[in-house]
């Protein structure tokens, strides 16, 4: 039995599709990482792991290598300046990314 764990990150910055796919595509590499799934509306990332392979730390660490926030280790400033401005935090010049409207009710009469 290989020891499996899933663990989820705090990610606040990856806030549009082409970062979740950078971070999945990039994190994915690493041995031992058997998925992982970046929740961009909630600001959160999910990784499912081979604990004799990588640790959580080391993810963490490599999600901070892409330019992102991961818990408590800060993103790589070379890295961060490269996003773009919807998932750069808003000190830093970043803007939101809009979220489709819902559609509006229709008015019973």
């Amino acid at each position: 039995i290989k020891p499996v764990r899933v663990d989820t990150i705090k990610t606040p910055q990856a806030l549009c599709e082409p970062c979740k796919i950078k971070i999945e595509a990039y994190v994915k590499q690493f041995d031992g990482v058997l998925e992982i799934n970046v929740m961009i509306r909630k600001g959160i990332t999910r990784v499912k792991y081979l604990t004799d392979r990588v640790n959580i730390e080391e993810i963490k660490t490599a999600i901070a290598n892409c330019g992102f926030d991961a818990g408590e280790i800060p993103a790589s400033p070379d890295f961060y300046k490269l996003l773009p401005a919807c998932c750069k935090k808003p000190e830093d010049g970043g803007i939101k990314p809009k979220v489709p409207a819902k559609p509006a009710e229709p008015v019973q009469q």
